[in-house]
């Protein structure tokens, strides 16, 4: 075996808990409509998303959604300089608003961010324990950005991890497929979505 050719970690299946909850990323107008800079072709995610919706309001479990708003020149001033597209996403704009497909009900909770991360500078991770979750299914765009972030952060926050491949997306495909290997190899099970479903 050559040094670049290492064996895998060992790993192991956890799927989901007794108690999950729904989270889904950015699935906003300004990454679901191939018009603008962020956004990307994203009809099949969009309607992956609507399968999970479905699902979890008929179980009534809990649904979390996250958008990216910016009031002012200093939110994520290092990160919109990187990502100048970024700005796009400011308070009022059509291009933060929760793509109108996706079949939300009054009790699905909207967190506002500035960064990758859905619990970075929120109240996710407390709104999650007071409703006694134990694990999560990420969804949304993008695979190499928010989502992936997300993922991570809720392992880090000590919950199970689940991914269902067909309700994220990434405008480089490579990056999607990619980060979700290395997300399943280390961090979170990525599933289909028929697995997933299944799981609930």
């Amino acid at each position: 075996m050559s040094s670049t050719e290492r064996k895998a970690l060992e790993r192991e299946t956890q799927g989901l808990g007794n108690h999950p909850a729904l989270l889904i990323v950015d699935i906003i107008n300004g990454f679901t409509d191939p018009t603008c800079p962020l956004g990307s072709d994203a009809d099949s995610i969009v309607a992956a998303n609507s399968q999970l919706l479905n699902a979890f309001h008929e179980r009534n479990y809990p649904v979390f959604l996250t958008t990216v708003v910016y009031d002012n020149d200093e939110q994520a001033s290092v990160f919109r300089a990187r990502v100048p597209a970024l700005n796009l996403l400011t308070r009022g704009s059509h291009w933060c608003t929760i793509d109108p497909r996706l079949p939300l009900l009054g009790s699905d909770v909207l967190l506002e961010k500035t960064h990758a991360s859905a619990f970075h500078g929120t109240d996710l991770a407390e709104r999650l324990r007071r409703e006694g979750v134990d694990s999560l299914i990420v969804t949304g765009l993008t695979t190499s950005g928010c989502v992936r972030a997300s993922a991570v952060d809720g392992l880090q926050h000590n919950f199970k991890v689940v991914i269902p491949k067909e309700a994220t997306g990434d405008r480089d495909t490579k990056a999607h497929h990619a980060n979700l290997y290395d997300l399943n190899a280390k961090y979170v099970d990525v599933l289909s979505l028929e697995e997933t479903l299944h799981l609930l």
